[in-house]
């Protein structure tokens, strides 16, 4: 998976008992979730794996690109035996100097040329050769991106790179099968609320924005590498121009808790699970309150490290280190909301002032 902020790999573990532990429920029919802000596609393909009919969907075509990969393509469908010799054809492809080395290895520093060479002569490649087949492209795409986050030159996001060159940089791009699954599933682009009020599922599992930082802003070259558009780009970073307009409505103080709200008045499920850390721009108490609204609330909680360019410091447009971080800790929420009395009581043990101590789930 690619480095990304927010990313619920810590969570997986607790996301997955609690999911399990709500279908094995005597009387349970859980079968599908929606994952309303897919991002990396982490918890969807875990889900998946779990034998989850998952339905992913996000507002950027590069997270779109991910879970048409991890969450929608069957392995069956594009197993090692089918992708493998394209990979191996793509890997061979001389390398090819134009726009995209010009602007991401050049004028900003996020990739060695030789690099950056060679992830435009792939994408180039692939857009002239597989755009008939979208779920294959989507395949390949992903096999890319997951190469290129491994030789960038960044503390895990794409507002800066940094002002020396990281060790990993120097590495050649190396594409690799993704770790697809078998089975169904579904990817989609949209906006979640949207999203939320066509979609019926089982579960509903929300990882919405907390703050006033853009996923778009954040993964702007993952943008760029999927549209292949060659977009007006701006600053030290050459973000794409549609990053100043292009936001989400939870990236608003103003209009987060109103968005929320009215995505939890639309929602057609029994179940939710929202994550949310103290980052953000409401107390874990708020977001209950507003919760407590819809259904039962259990509210689960863990500290952990912040991302690694929090531990490593502040660092402005050009890589160089400006300032420390005030803290390197968060605590991440995980909310369970229910309308099943049922289901709260399964978690009422591990209650405690409303907060799940960590043994057993952590």
């Amino acid at each position: 998976m690619i480095k990304y902020i927010g990313s619920k790999r810590r969570l997986i573990p607790i996301i997955s008992e609690i999911v399990g532990r709500i279908a094995s429920a005597p009387g349970s029919r859980v079968r599908t979730v929606l994952d309303a802000f897919s991002g990396s596609a982490r918890v969807g393909h875990a889900l998946k794996s779990m034998g989850f009919y998952v339905i992913a969907n996000d507002f950027y075509h590069y997270a779109f690109t991910i879970a048409k990969a991890l969450v929608e393509a069957d392995r069956r469908e594009y197993p090692e035996e089918k992708v493998n010799p394209i990979l191996e054809r793509l890997s061979r492809l001389p390398p090819k100097r134009g726009w995209f080395t010009k602007t991401y290895c050049e004028e900003a520093r996020f990739f060695q040329v030789k690099n950056g060479e060679r992830i435009e002569a792939i994408r180039e490649h692939i857009e002239r050769h597989y755009a008939d087949d979208p779920t294959l492209k989507a395949v390949l795409l992903t096999s890319l991106i997951l190469a290129a986050d491994k030789v960038d030159s960044t503390t895990g996001v794409q507002m800066a790179y940094l002002k020396d060159w990281a060790p990993r940089s120097y590495n050649d791009l190396r594409l690799e099968y993704p770790p697809l699954l078998p089975g169904a599933g579904k990817a989609l682009l949209g906006d979640a609320i949207e999203v939320v009020d066509q979609i019926k599922a089982d579960i509903l599992y929300l990882d919405p924005p907390y703050n006033q930082h853009s996923y778009l802003g954040n993964y702007h070259i993952w943008e760029t590498v999927v549209l292949w558009d060659n977009p007006k780009t701006y600053g030290v970073a050459r973000k794409r121009e549609d990053v100043k307009y292009r936001k989400s409505v939870f990236n608003s103080r103003r209009s987060a808790k109103e968005a929320l709200s009215r995505l939890l008045s639309k929602a057609r499920t029994p179940h939710i699970l929202l994550s949310f850390n103290n980052e953000g721009f409401f107390t874990a108490q708020e977001i209950e309150d507003l919760l407590k609204e819809w259904g039962y609330v259990v509210r689960l909680s863990r500290r952990h490290k912040r991302y690694i360019g929090a531990v490593i410091g502040v660092y402005n447009p050009k890589g160089e280190k400006v300032g420390s971080v005030s803290h390197t800790e968060n605590t991440e929420f995980l909310f369970l909301v229910t309308r099943s009395r049922k289901v709260y009581d399964e978690f009422k043990p591990f209650l405690t002032e409303g907060v799940v101590v960590q043994p057993p789930l952590f």
